[in-house]
């Protein structure tokens, strides 16, 4: 049986303002909210002065996105769920729950046979955690296998991209 919800959708013709409705199954919806929060987690981590109230809709945003994720998605898309929810907590500076996001990430990529570009971000999560808990040794540890498997990510451009975010990673230069 295939559920329907109604979206309103406020658009703005002109000076008229005209409500259109679309029906979308559980499923799209699910995916809809998923990629929506998962964008706007992205704009508040570019963000430069974020509020307090910004990191925590950042917080919440990114778990509501990994939670809508698996609902619908794939195991790629719960890869790169956790990795955000890692990152959002490296920003903040909260290591233990970075750390534990970054792990998950890492395992689930491990037991699903997930390699190349995912592979290498979830040892990068794992070094930037690390770096937040200040945890030098085991920082320095996931920065030498996250370059090991950036190396092997078979895209250049997803190469660069990587390597380029791996340098943000604190202490890397150090290594």
């Amino acid at each position: 049986m295939v559920h329907e919800l109604i979206y309103l959708k406020q658009r703005k013709n002109g000076d008229s303002e005209m409500t259109e409705q679309e029906k979308y199954t559980v499923q799209e919806c699910h995916k809809k909210f998923a990629v929506t929060l998962f964008n706007l987690v992205w704009s508040l981590l570019d963000k430069k002065d974020r509020t307090k109230q910004e990191d925590d809709k950042m917080v919440h945003a990114a778990h509501a996105s990994r939670f809508h994720w698996g609902e619908v998605g794939s195991a790629v898309n719960f890869v790169r769920g956790e990795w955000q929810i890692s990152r959002v907590y490296s920003v903040l500076n909260r290591p233990q729950p970075a750390l534990y996001h970054a792990e998950r990430c890492l395992v689930i990529c491990k037991e699903n046979n997930i390699g190349d570009f995912d592979l290498a971000f979830a040892y990068e999560a794992m070094a930037r955690a690390y770096a937040v808990d200040e945890e030098k040794s085991e920082a320095y540890k996931y920065i030498q296998l996250a370059k090991d498997a950036g190396e092997r990510i078979k895209k250049k451009e997803d190469r660069n991209l990587f390597f380029s975010d791996l340098k943000t990673v604190p202490g890397y230069k150090k290594t």
